[in-house]
C-alpha cells in the first residue's frame, strides 16, 4: 500500500473579495459553479479523498481544503478539477504535506 499525505489548498479570491460576504454577489453562473463545487467536495468525501473543508464567516479568515493524496502531484490534479479552480472564479494555493492530528 503507497502512503498517503495530507495536503492542504486555500481558496484566493482575487478582485471578487465581495464574493466571501455578500450572497447577493454571486451570479446565476457562479451559483452554479459553487453547486458543482459542493458536490465535487461531496464525491471526494464519500471516496475517502476529502478530510476537511470549510470557510471563514468572517470574510477575513481563509477558506481551505484539506486532502489525502499520494503525491503532491496528485493533490495539484485534485485542486486543478475543484470547479472554483476550474472555472478561474477562484485561484488556490497549495501547501503540500500538512500535519493532521
Amino acid at each position: 500500500m503507497t502512503e498517503k499525505h495530507h495536503f492542504l489548498y486555500q481558496f484566493i479570491l482575487g478582485d471578487r473579495a465581495e464574493l466571501a460576504t455578500n450572497p447577493d454577489a454571486w451570479t446565476e453562473e457562479e451559483n452554479q459553479i459553487s453547486a458543482d463545487h459542493y458536490a465535487y467536495l461531496k464525491q471526494a468525501l464519500e471516496d475517502g479523498v476529502l478530510i476537511f473543508a470549510g470557510r471563514s464567516l468572517d470574510g477575513i479568515g481563509p477558506a481551505v481544503v484539506v486532502i489525502e493524496a499520494e503525491t503532491e502531484d496528485a493533490a495539484r490534479a485534485f485542486l486543478r478539477e475543484d470547479p472554483f479552480v476550474k472555472s478561474a472564479l477562484f485561484g488556490a494555493e497549495l501547501h503540500p504535506r500538512v500535519g493532521c492530528g
